[in-house]
């Protein structure tokens, strides 16, 4: 049975560095996205993530990004019990990134 791996920013930095073909799956909401995001990725907010597989369903390696590493938790589980092979969940999300791999990716706060 397949799992969700999960993949330190850093890991997905040297990987995307040495060109791997990588789907890079953005499950959170169009105002998160737009404020900031890893150059490459797409958005697919979380409630569509099922419904919209069809969209991906090709790509042989995906890792999914949301702001802190719990949405896209989930949507990494749900792609698995679809079948998805090889699914990543990037660990501590988009902050994580803009801490660790690029300071440019602009940090935020959640409304609520």
């Amino acid at each position: 049975m397949n799992t969700v791996n999960n993949l330190q920013p850093l890991e997905l930095k040297k990987k995307l560095d040495n060109g791997e073909d990588i789907f890079l799956l953005d499950v959170r909401e169009p105002w998160e996205f737009s404020l900031s995001a890893i150059a490459g990725s797409e958005n697919f907010p979380l409630a569509e993530v099922v419904d919209r597989q069809q969209e991906f369903i090709f790509e042989e390696e995906i890792v999914v990004i949301c702001h802190h590493g719990e949405r896209s938790q989930k949507a990494a589980i749900e792609l698995v019990e679809c079948g998805f092979k090889t699914v990543h969940n990037l660990i501590g999300g988009i902050d994580a990134w803009s801490q660790v791999v690029d300071t440019t990716v602009p940090r935020y706060r959640s409304s609520g």
